[in-house]
């Protein structure tokens, strides 16, 4: 048996797993879960994962894990991704809560209002002014952190480098100019460039 993973491929929260899959070479069997249809919400599904959302992985002979940074934290353990240091694992998290809890809340769902639920700024108001606002914040934060850098933390891709890039580099689908934040894009360029790297839509 091997590992499977429910997803939805618009999604960068999945795209950060498909992505740690790649980079390690793990098989895996990819199931899609229209998330804009609420199959998240069906009895099947929630049984696998009572918060109603993915990408879960579900781990033969163990069961599901939730939460994205939970999953690849799982499957990089031990790996490339993930530094030995001590201190260089620690600003590898600092980097991946920082995701979590100000990019991904900004740009991430501004880009879900405005691609997957096709809302406009106009009907969202000033729950978008305030979520741009805040996803700016971050790409500036983000723009800091890479000046005079390849990757995050140290001198190779790290998790915090694959957390990153899921959101951001899709951040024009949320209305960014990603031309206004130079690091940034230099830094997607590198990022494509990458052995393993396969697009969003890449199943």
């Amino acid at each position: 048996m091997s590992l499977v993973l429910y997803d939805y491929l618009s999604s960068g929260n999945g795209y950060k797993c498909r992505l740690v899959l790649k980079a390690l070479a793990m098989p895996y069997e990819l199931r899609i879960v229209d998330i804009v249809a609420g199959a998240t919400r069906t009895p099947e599904f929630l049984a696998i994962n009572p918060n109603g959302k993915i990408p879960v992985l579900v781990v033969p002979g163990r069961g599901p894990i939730a939460e994205s940074h939970a999953i690849i934290s799982y499957l990089a353990e031990g790996s490339k991704l993930v530094p030995p240091d001590p201190y260089e694992r620690a600003l590898m998290w600092q980097w991946m809560c920082f995701e979590q809890y100000q990019l991904e809340p900004g740009v991430g769902t501004v880009r879900y209002w405005l691609k997957s639920l096709r809302r406009t700024p106009e009907e969202l108001g000033e729950r978008y002014t305030d979520r741009f606002q805040r996803g700016a914040d971050a790409l500036a934060v983000l723009e800091r952190g890479l000046a005079g850098r390849d990757w995050l933390v140290g001198g190779a891709v790290t998790l915090a480098d694959v957390a990153l890039y899921a959101y951001t580099h899709v951040a024009d689908e949320a209305g960014y100019r990603l031309a206004d934040f130079p690091a940034v894009a230099a830094w997607i360029a590198r990022f494509k460039q990458l052995p393993w790297y396969a697009p969003i839509t890449e199943p």
